[in-house]
């Protein structure tokens, strides 16, 4: 399955904020939007991923000072980015090599989506369910 399809079926939702932005309304907004990581944008433009882990790593590092922080100073600042071309097997690769969970995607170099290692387990999921079922009906019919 390619990561257009993904896409897709979940949507081109992204939840994006601004670097400046104080990482505990970041918190807020991970907590509101029920997601695990929000893009960091200037203008239209992608300079940073801010995760859960990258906010357990700015508390273990600087306590309750880091809430009042701007995320720029915790973010992740080596963006992988996927393509909606590419095949989910490439992005399994990918997130596993860097241990990274989420991949936002680019689209003629827009932001068009964000895949989360979620999405690929659950299509990973309906494609072995698929193959199941298709060898059921082959094996019945013979």
């Amino acid at each position: 399955m390619l990561v257009a399809e993904i896409l897709k079926s979940k949507g081109e939702a992204v939840f994006a904020i601004a670097p400046d932005t104080p990482l505990t309304e970041a918190c807020r907004e991970l907590d509101s939007r029920r997601v695990g990581a929000l893009m960091v944008c200037e203008d239209d433009r992608v300079v940073g991923v801010m995760s859960e882990r990258d906010v357990v790593r700015a508390v273990a590092k600087d306590g309750q000072a880091a809430l009042g922080r701007p995320v720029a100073d915790y973010m992740s600042r080596q963006v992988v980015f996927a393509e909606p071309a590419e095949t989910v097997a490439i992005l399994m690769e990918r997130m596993t090599d860097r241990r990274i969970r989420h991949l936002p995607v680019l689209r003629d170099q827009r932001l068009a989506g964000v895949i989360s290692i979620g999405d690929v387990v659950k299509c990973q999921i309906a494609e072995a369910a698929h193959e199941a079922e298709s060898l059921r009906t082959y094996i019945a019919a013979g």
